[in-house]
């Protein structure tokens, strides 16, 4: 499968964009000739619901590597992307932490702040563990950098209850969606959930997805603006369904997961990675909840797109911790590593060789890497602007 590239975001966020990373190097020089490859390592991510996942990998990390994650979770991705800034200035940079694709990681690559991974990808794809068009994603003038962290598709959940009650069935075209939304709120169910705080982006990247790829990859690269009359048009749609009442409070402070499950919304635009969270909430894949690949907004379009994330683990080149961190890189990459990921977290593992644990998502990754789909990248921060 081939990656778009597609960077998504707060229309708000969008002229504040980038890392300002000029004169970040940090102190040392990287060398892992002295370093210990076994030990705790210290672990920060900006995914803090996720770190129970994490800690659980311990059980399978600790006796076949000898290296046990010490995670520290961020909620506030200003306030964890200013941490992991700042500490490429201290010599207290990390050997390990999650980032995002794209724009933002060529930052820290050009930089020279994280440490290459192409002895780790040249192994994986040797082994038949990752695919080339993946190790694509994380090649910068012609090295590789960083691991994936996971892999997701951004489907649209539904509670299955709610849709049998108000006789709505799974849509299979954009007209259909919206008479299934009309319909739920006619019936007085919020069709959609939305929120102001993590993931504010999701919507507005379906939509412009679903209407044209290619326009989308402009706002990635800055040949199109947010102010590009087509961009105007769909954020005034957006609009205009929220005006209809279509979105939950953005305010709420619910858990999504529980939200889904008492009929706060009927349906959530997540990554498949969310399966984890509502079985954690105590409903039943197939029973309680199902999700679909959300319909194309243009009918025209060859394929359907489905916006695809990858985020990167990576480790910090002057980190005191660079050997412990790449080590770990390199397991985190085996099917021991990713059995145990998608048993912890319930999602789908890159890794082909790995067990899924979730029948419903082998069937979604099947799906998709049919011609009936092209997938578009998802990433978390907004485009940098043009001068």
């Amino acid at each position: 499968m081939r990656f778009r590239s597609l960077a998504t975001g707060v229309i708000a966020a969008a002229a504040t964009a980038g890392l300002l990373l000029a004169g970040c190097s940090s102190p040392g020089s990287g060398s892992t000739d002295d370093q210990p490859v076994t030990g705790t390592l210290d672990f920060f991510t900006n995914k803090a619901a996720w770190k129970p996942d994490f800690d659980e990998l311990n059980k399978t990390s600790e006796p076949g590597t000898k290296i046990t994650l010490n995670t520290t979770g961020y909620s506030d991705a200003n306030q964890y992307d200013a941490f992991i800034k700042q500490s490429f200035r201290t010599d207290k940079s990390p050997g390990l932490f999650t980032w995002q694709t794209g724009p933002s990681l060529k930052e820290l690559v050009d930089e020279k702040l994280v440490a290459e991974t192409t002895d780790v990808w040249t192994e994986a794809v040797a082994q038949g563990w990752v695919t080339e068009d993946l190790r694509e994603t994380y090649t910068y003038d012609g090295k590789q950098y960083c691991v994936p962290m996971n892999i997701a598709y951004w489907v649209m959940y539904y509670n299955k209850k709610i849709f049998a009650e108000n006789d709505v069935t799974v849509p299979t075209s954009w007209p259909e969606l919206d008479a299934a939304a009309a319909k739920l709120k006619t019936a007085g169910v919020t069709p959609y959930y939305q929120t102001s705080t993590l993931f504010t982006f999701q919507w507005f990247q379906q939509l412009v997805a679903g209407t044209d790829p290619a326009l989308y990859n402009g706002l990635a690269t800055g040949e199109v603006k947010y102010t590009d009359p087509r961009i105007v048009a769909i954020m005034n749609e957006w609009l205009d369904q929220h005006k209809k009442g279509w979105f939950s409070d953005p305010g709420s402070n619910t858990d999504p997961a529980n939200g889904l499950k008492q009929g706060d919304f009927a349906m959530i635009n997540f990554g498949s990675f969310f399966n984890g969270s509502l079985d954690g909430a105590g409903m039943k894949s197939g029973e309680d909840y199902g999700f679909f690949v959300i319909p194309a907004k243009n009918a025209d379009l060859p394929a359907t797109p489905v916006a695809v994330e990858t985020g990167p683990i990576c480790v910090a080149e002057n980190s005191k911790q660079k050997a412990l961190g790449l080590a770990y890189s390199k397991w985190w990459m085996s099917p021991e590593a990713q059995s145990a990921w998608s048993s912890a977290r319930g999602d789908v593992p890159f890794n082909p060789k790995a067990t899924v644990a979730d029948k419903s998502l082998e069937e979604l990754g099947q799906e998709v890497a049919t011609d009936k789909y092209t997938l578009v990248e998802r990433t978390t921060r907004p485009p940098r602007r043009r001068s």
